[in-house]
């Protein structure tokens, strides 16, 4: 079996590390700590294996002694490790030879913890509240949903059973991979600080009904992955294949978890597994199903899937029995996240932008924002202007203190999700889908805009003076078709490039930025492609 190296990425092969010289001993902490560079504070080292990916093993003696270096590498370095897995392989002499996979974890010297965040699909019903409860409480549920009360935000979602907010839920893994969640921590800053790795799960609603609420968490959240849950006793219904299609439409990579698999027979999950492994493999899919059944499979699973977005791995489960819950919880703990530090440092380096996805009033601290810091670095006493506002105008404000995941924080940095606090600023002058930007910005605002789409799904024709439901990231608002270029109208399937007018106020967009429009049936995806700045007439200047 042959395996390659890559100069970048967070994977080192190493054949072994015995009694190594103080010289090579430096050489190789500075080795692990350009690789903990490289994943963000997560590498993986594989002993036993030559450069070239040759699965060569080790011999007892020998691996212990390699362990033994790679633990003194991570102290010199303040990395803890874990042992994922070991392995025998074939080899000529009469002795065992094995390769061991290990974990090196060390969160950055600026951050307090490494984060993912992962967006939750699914059917109504299919269990998504539920797995989230028994994740983030450590309690298994008793079967008639008191595993999901914790997660419900308003009266009728715990009279109903069902979702139509977005709830943020989260889970932590210290540094050894042991998992951290509330049943021994009481708040979220006692999970924030024993954490050194937090997941951060974005509950969407499953209902039809709420289907625009889910369309705004998955464009305004950017998560890194999408994890849809799909009930083995009723198997791909409702809304799953809408779910499936929005998270593929909006290149989220996407892993499954089939729920309830303790009320049905062993043929019932089996046949569920079956069609969802047929709708991936279809030609619009283009996804190679992976079940996990072992924690060898969720190590592997994790890699592949960090490294190939068509790889798509399912897992089977019951959050009432607890069965295979472990597995999932393996996955997380290693799944490492998508951006390199270089994209990052790219990011990080342009002008600050901060997405607002919600508003709040807080007793005591006035004006609070939540969202997402698309660019930039943002810290406590940054001044800012926001906007658009109706007349296109943007408004000078300060950010007063910053939380991430309900614990303060002193500096933001671009791809982190938190909370602003804007002191006394006025909160009716905001609205979801505003930014705030650096004022050297100068950020373009447009009511007209061209995108390239494709119509997914429409009863009859689409031209002309139709009027959709656009999201764009955070932006989401009705806009009229004013033109589309070189055709009259559109049917199910086709292309073209269509000029949309918003109808309420201006917005702030970026030529690139995905699209995804939607009217009753009607469903559209597409990319902006170009801007057409606010005018004279509608707006006046800064």
């Amino acid at each position: 079996c042959l395996l390659f190296q890559a100069e970048e990425g967070n994977i080192e092969y190493k054949l072994k590390l015995v009694d190594p010289t103080q010289y090579r001993f430096e050489h190789l902490a500075t080795q692990m700590k350009w690789r903990l560079q490289e994943g963000r504070g997560e590498a993986v080292y594989q002993i036993g294996v030559e450069d070239n990916g040759l699965l060569v093993g080790l011999t007892e003696e020998d691996m212990k002694a390699s362990l033994k270096t790679l633990r003194r590498m991570a102290e010199r370095v303040g990395a803890d490790i874990t042992v994922l897995r070991e392995r025998e392989v074939d080899y000529d002499s009469d002795e065992p030879h094995r390769i061991a996979e290990v974990l090196i974890r060390k969160v950055p010297d600026d951050q307090q913890f490494l984060d993912l965040r992962v967006a939750v699909l699914g059917n109504v019903d299919s269990g998504k509240s539920t797995l989230l409860g028994v994740l983030t409480q450590g309690e298994l549920d008793n079967g008639r949903g008191r595993a999901r009360l914790n997660l419900f935000r308003h009266l009728h979602e715990i009279q109903t059973g069902r979702t139509s907010s977005i709830s943020i839920e989260i889970l932590g893994f210290d540094s050894k991979g042991e998992v951290v969640n509330y049943s021994e921590s009481r708040t979220a800053e006692e999970i924030c600080e024993s954490a050194s790795k937090m997941i951060t799960f974005i509950d969407l609603a499953g209902h039809h009904k709420y289907l625009k609420t889910t369309i705004f968490g998955l464009t305004s959240y950017c998560p890194d992955f999408a994890m849809l849950v799909v009930s083995a006793n009723t198997g791909i219904a409702g809304t799953t294949r809408e779910h499936l299609g929005l998270a593929m439409a909006l290149k989220v990579p996407i892993f499954i978890v089939v729920s309830k698999v303790d009320l049905c027979a062993k043929g019932t999950v089996e046949r569920t597994v079956r069609q969802l492994e047929r709708i991936l493999k279809q030609p619009g899919c283009n996804k190679v199903p992976m079940l996990v059944s072992s924690t060898d499979d969720a190590v592997t699973a994790a890699q592949k899937f960090a490294q190939s977005p068509s790889i798509t791995p399912i897992f089977t489960l019951s959050s009432v029995s607890g069965e295979s819950l472990d597995l999932l919880k393996v996955f997380f703990n290693i799944l490492p996240p998508l951006s390199n530090s270089k994209e990052q440092e790219e990011l990080m380096q342009q002008l600050t932008e901060f997405q607002v996805d919600e508003i709040y009033t807080v007793p005591d601290v006035g004006t609070v924002v939540g969202g997402t810091l698309y660019s930039g670095i943002c810290r406590e006493g940054e001044q800012l202007v926001v906007g658009p506002t109706d007349d296109g105008e943007f408004r000078e404000l300060t950010v007063c203190s910053i939380q991430r995941n309900r614990s303060g924080c002193r500096v933001l940095r671009a791809g982190q999700a938190a909370t602003l606090a804007l002191g006394d600023f006025d909160r009716s002058l905001l609205r979801k889908g505003m930014v705030m930007v650096s004022p050297e910005m100068n950020p373009t605002i447009c009511w007209r805009f061209e995108a390239e789409i494709v119509l997914l799904f429409h009863a009859k024709t689409f031209h002309k003076g139709f009027q959709v439901t656009v999201h764009v990231g955070n932006v989401r608002q009705t806009a009229t078709v004013e033109a589309l270029q070189g055709k009259d109208e559109l049917r199910t399937g086709e292309k073209a490039v269509v000029r949309f007018k918003f109808i309420k106020h201006p917005e702030y967009l970026k030529v690139g930025a995905k699209l995804l429009f939607r009217e009753g049936v009607t469903k559209g995806i597409g990319q902006v492609t170009k801007l057409q700045p606010a005018t004279e007439e509608h707006c006046r200047p800064l």
